[in-house]
């Protein structure tokens, strides 16, 4: 979709501090593994008692800096993601501070009984890193695009589970988790995609960010499929003269339960936007929250109820409607807009 303004739309929240560029062809475009491999390797600078594990995806996982910087901090454990899980919760016990990087439908996909006892269970401090989450690992294929993680992380005692959206919230979301005492995922992505956060935006565990306000319908999402949902917000305001709020769940376990309902009372109707099944994921979470609180029409935008396939991530976002295009039309039809 072309974007019909380069300018920060004037209902911006300007306490969110987003990029200047946002709505500019200038605007950086960069991975989200970035941000967790730039920031774990200058944490651990600082902090001896961080280590990462990776299951021979180093590079990918962009874990590699954290290696070349602290080789004896580093374990390879090879194609192995089972005993990943539990060589870091016993680091954990241990008093270290451990990563687990590998692809999300690895981790926390084939070692989930591990995670869940070694680690939730045991309320261990290991942080686990799903890199290439989403159907925007691309020609990868159906096999290696995670599009459960969110629901069977978030389903797990003791986890907090965080979905950055840029390069910069990627990199707040792993120096948070590391503060944080306790069992983390972070879900991450694999393409470059838009940097739209700065150093500046404000991120804490627990809480969501409103980066638009409206009146009209409030859109949650979280990842970078949340920049679609802005592109859409500017497309639903200057053509179809509808209002949006637009709010990042970058943090879905625990989510701001208080942040949902007060949009919600505002707008008094809600859509969900994400890379992930509609089942169990955002748009659940989100659910769970309004339908005990304050009910009010609900569309969860997302993959329904298949596996992906192989292709570039534009072709794939396009293909199962969660693009700016696909979500400009649901809201307008939701709305009754058409």
């Amino acid at each position: 979709m072309k974007l019909l303004s380069k300018h920060l739309p004037a209902q911006m929240n300007e306490k969110a501090y987003l990029s200047k560029n946002i709505f500019s062809p200038k605007l950086e475009i960069i991975a989200t593994r970035d941000g967790y491999g730039d920031a774990v390797t200058e944490a651990g600078k600082k902090n001896t008692d961080i280590v990462v594990l990776a299951a021979d995806l180093t590079d990918s996982t962009r874990s590699n800096g954290f290696e070349e910087a602290f080789p004896d901090r580093f374990i390879e454990v090879g194609v192995a993601e089972q005993n990943m899980a539990g060589i870091a919760a016993g680091l954990a016990l241990e008093g270290k501070t451990p990563f687990i990087a590998s692809y999300a439908t690895f981790s926390p996909g084939r070692n989930w009984d591990q995670i869940r006892v070694s680690v939730c269970y045991s309320k261990t401090n290991v942080k686990i890193i799903g890199a290439h989450a989403g159907l925007s690992v691309g020609p990868d294929g159906a096999t290696h695009q995670a599009l459960e993680d969110i629901a069977i992380t978030r389903v797990l005692p003791n986890m907090t589970v965080l979905c950055p959206a840029d390069y910069e919230e990627s990199k707040k979301a792993t120096l948070a988790a590391i503060k944080h005492k306790g069992p983390v995922y972070i879900r991450l992505a694999r393409e470059k995609t838009a940097a739209f956060t700065t150093d500046k935006t404000p991120f804490e565990i627990g809480k969501a960010l409103t980066l638009i306000e409206g009146k009209d319908v409030t859109i949650f999402s979280a990842g970078p499929i949340l920049y679609e949902a802005l592109k859409a917000s500017q497309e639903l305001s200057l053509k179809h003269g509808i209002s949006c709020e637009v709010i990042n769940l970058a943090s879905i376990k625990p989510l701001d339960k208080k942040a949902i309902i007060e949009s919600a009372k505002k707008t008094r109707k809600v859509v969900t936007v994400e890379e992930h099944q509609v089942h169990g994921g955002i748009g659940s979470a989100v659910a769970e929250v309004l339908s005990q609180e304050y009910p009010v029409p609900m569309k969860i935008i997302g993959v329904e109820d298949t596996f992906g396939e192989s292709g570039t991530y534009e072709e794939l976002w396009e293909k199962y409607g969660i693009n700016d295009a696909h979500i400009v039309n649901e809201v307008r039809d939701f709305l009754g807009k058409h």
